[in-house]
């Protein structure tokens, strides 16, 4: 029986021609190698399984090729090619830096420099995962790597070019190496099945194309893995169940259920998705990776960027003509969202089912703007009517006299709404502000200018905004001490802000009654009571038309001060206490207490 070789090692690039995915780079090596223009270190670099080893080994043969071909290759003819093949020859040098990292290796290393080639031109040294070298093995390395012989030429391999130290960098010509894509991918799977007379389907090579995520030597493996387990014929079902992969089919699922906001049908199939032993988390990804890629399929420009196979493709563009770009772009914020909670939430599940079914409500329409929302309780567009009519501008009224000087306040309670609403609409004045004509509308307008003090117009005749001549000419209801206080306290709190001040003052004055209807109220001073006169009028008008009396007199007159009491400090506080109570200072000397 034939020695089995994976097919890594089997179909192993030999010359820059069979490289897949890195033509740029494998010319300009060409190029060096017919130019005979060499540098004296070269670093390649890229992710893994991309052929950077490779490269290196087929680039140290061509240089030391004594009949190369014209277009920079390999004879595979000579000595040194041959040599090479088998596996013999002195002139090509491999170590592994990741375990031949120290001092005493590179200065070993550096030994074998020193003796020229016996066939060929050069003593190619090729380090793999260089960056695996320690500070002092780069230090020792760095002396000869500035200044090598001419017969030498070092080819260092990396994935970590970060971490290689600048110096080592100035010094080696710099090679990127590319990702390979998933079409150069399938098409290098393609070559290799029929070599080997395995029957494929496009799909099957497209998922382990995107299960390998850049890397052929990854692909390679995963078409072993998968030729293994289909016995010569890879389905796109067998590959899937082979490499525990979520079928592409629940993603095109979810977003046509999305779309129809069927949120519980989702729930169902996500049950079953978690029950097959998927994660929910690896479920957002994929699902964010879809929409993705149904966001790209919207625009010819970005159409290549889909890196998945043709079938796919034309599923991807039929899909995205029934998706609307403000769905695709909240659907990848909320999986961006779960994607990053989703380590941090002790219920993943319930995360999961959250962020589905808010994509699955994106498109729903607002139940605000729908005529009747049944279940809800009420109808949000007639209620948005009622307000909107409410509000309407009412036509003017006739013009009354002002009662007094007019200052803008806040509005005023509601409780006389009712008998403002059977007012004569003939004999209200006009005012700057629409007089509404319910009950309903003036409790909506106080509430509404409640929270608008400073910007609203004032009616003339009171400090709270209510028409004065509202006031039933027949009202001579008897109030009480407490009720003025009540009335007073309340006019204070809703004065306007220009008249703060006053405000202030006059919360912390008393009226009283002195003989009904009459009131009286003491000022602290002079200013107080000048300031207070200009308004007096206002606030007759307002205790009339709260108080419900028509006949409220006031009259003001500056207190009488005998004498100002002395503020105790906290120690004289406590000395009259104790004076007062011999208790508190027994207490003191049980606990031991000291004044502060």
């Amino acid at each position: 029986m034939e020695e089995y070789i994976v097919s890594a090692r089997k179909y192993r690039p030999t010359s820059f021609d069979t490289v897949v995915g890195q033509q740029a780079l494998t010319t300009t090596l060409k190029n060096a190698v017919k130019s005979g223009k060499l540098a004296h270190a070269y670093l390649f670099c890229g992710p893994r399984g991309v052929g950077k080893t490779t490269c290196a080994r087929i680039f140290a043969k061509a240089i030391n090729c004594l009949t190369p071909t014209a277009d920079g290759e390999a004879c595979e003819h000579c000595e040194s090619c041959q040599a090479f093949n088998e596996q013999r020859s002195f002139n090509i040098f491999e170590l592994d830096a990741a375990s031949n990292n120290s001092v005493e290796h590179i200065k070993t290393l550096m030994e074998q420099t020193r003796i020229p080639p016996q066939v060929g031109k050069y003593k190619v040294f090729i380090i793999d995962e260089v960056h695996m070298l320690s500070t002092a093995a780069f230090n020792a390395f760095l002396k000869t790597l500035e200044e090598p012989p001419a017969h030498v030429i070092f080819i260092l391999a990396t994935t970590e070019k970060h971490k290689i130290l600048p110096t080592i960098l100035s010094r080696c010509q710099i090679y990127d190496f590319e990702r390979m894509t998933v079409q150069n991918t399938i098409d290098h799977l393609k070559a290799v099945a029929q070599k080997e007379g395995i029957s494929y389907e496009d799909e099957a090579l497209a998922v382990i194309a995107e299960k390998a995520d850049g890397g052929m030597r990854d692909a390679l493996s995963i078409f072993d893995q998968a030729v293994s387990f289909c016995q010569g014929n890879i389905t796109y079902q067998k590959v899937i169940e082979d490499l525990n992969v979520l079928d592409s089919e629940n993603y095109f699922q979810i977003v046509d259920l999305a779309l129809e906001n069927k949120a519980m049908d989702i729930m169902v199939l996500l049950n079953q998705i978690i029950s097959k032993g998927f994660d929910g988390g690896l479920l957002i990804q994929g699902l964010a990776k879809h929409v993705r890629n149904v966001m790209m399929a919207r625009d010819p420009q970005t159409l290549p960027l889909l890196e998945v196979s043709e079938q796919q493709r034309e599923r991807y563009q039929q899909q995205a003509q029934k998706c609307q770009l403000p769905f695709l772009y909240e659907s990848l914020r909320l999986m961006n969202q779960c994607d990053i909670n989703y380590r941090q939430s002790s219920n993943k599940r319930l995360l999961v089912e959250l962020t589905l079914i808010e994509i699955a409500q994106i498109t729903q329409p607002d139940p605000a703007l729908a005529q009747d929302v049944p279940g809800s309780g009420r109808k949000p567009r007639r209620l948005k009517s009622l307000f909107k009519q409410l509000t309407q501008t009412a036509q003017p009224k006739k013009a009354a006299p002002q009662v007094a000087a007019a200052e803008p306040v806040a509005p005023k309670p509601t409780s006389r709404t009712s008998q403002t609403s059977t007012t004569s609409t003939t004999s209200a004045p006009p005012s700057s502000r629409p007089q509404l004509k319910s009950a309903v509308s003036f409790s909506w307008n106080n509430l509404r200018q409640m929270n608008r003090n400073k910007k609203m117009h004032i009616i003339p005749g009171t400090l709270d905004g209510s028409d004065p001549n509202t006031l039933n000419q027949d009202d001579q209801q008897e109030f009480s001490q407490q009720d003025l206080e009540l009335q007073w306290m309340s006019m204070c709190n809703r004065m306007p802000q220009k008249l703060s001040g006053i405000a202030t003052r006059m919360k912390n004055m008393n009226p009283s009654i002195t003989d009904f209807p009459h009131v009286e109220v003491e000022v602290d001073n002079q200013l107080a009571l000048e300031q207070m006169e200009q308004i007096k009028g206002s606030i007759v008008n307002t205790l009339k038309l709260h108080l419900h009396n028509k006949d409220i007199t006031l009259s003001m007159r500056i207190a009488e001060h005998q004498g100002r009491e002395r503020i105790l400090s906290r120690r004289e506080q406590y000395e009259l206490m104790e004076k007062e109570n011999p208790s508190i200072a027994k207490l003191r000397e049980l606990l031991s207490l000291e004044l502060a």
